[in-house]
């Protein structure tokens, strides 16, 4: 095992057992923490005419997105869980927008929506995280 096979495959054992660990308000933070990342990683790609690395970077972040927006409880979540779905539909959908326009605003609107939503997600006070 080369260095970098190595370091890759301690990545992967590392973020595995974060996973494993953390609660369920720690994974979701995670997750957009991860969605963030993938669109910051598009919108390089977008300046640098990297199609394909803009592809994946986008189809990783509309699915960590569609992943949000599956572990909703709409029923338990109310009005709250409706309209973040509703968000997440939106996101998603101007990230297909930003694939085909190659429009880096629709981008910094995404990661400005998805700034705000974690901002609230983290002012969770600690007694009501699960």
């Amino acid at each position: 095992m080369n260095g970098m096979t190595a370091i890759s495959a301690y990545r992967k054992v590392d973020a595995q057992s974060g996973m494993t660990d953390a609660s369920p308000h720690q994974l979701i933070t995670m997750l957009m923490d991860g969605a963030l990342s993938r669109i910051a990683g598009a919108k390089g790609a977008m300046a640098r005419g990297d199609v394909a690395a803009q592809g994946e970077m986008l189809g990783k972040a509309i699915s960590i997105i569609d992943n949000m927006r599956a572990s909703l409880d709409i029923e338990r979540g109310g009005e709250v869980a409706t309209r973040l779905r509703d968000l997440y539909d939106y996101m998603e959908s101007r990230l297909v927008e930003a694939a085909s326009t190659k429009d880096e605003a629709l981008l910094d609107e995404v990661s400005g929506l998805m700034r705000e939503i974690k901002s609230g997600w983290e002012a969770i006070p600690e007694e009501y995280r699960g």
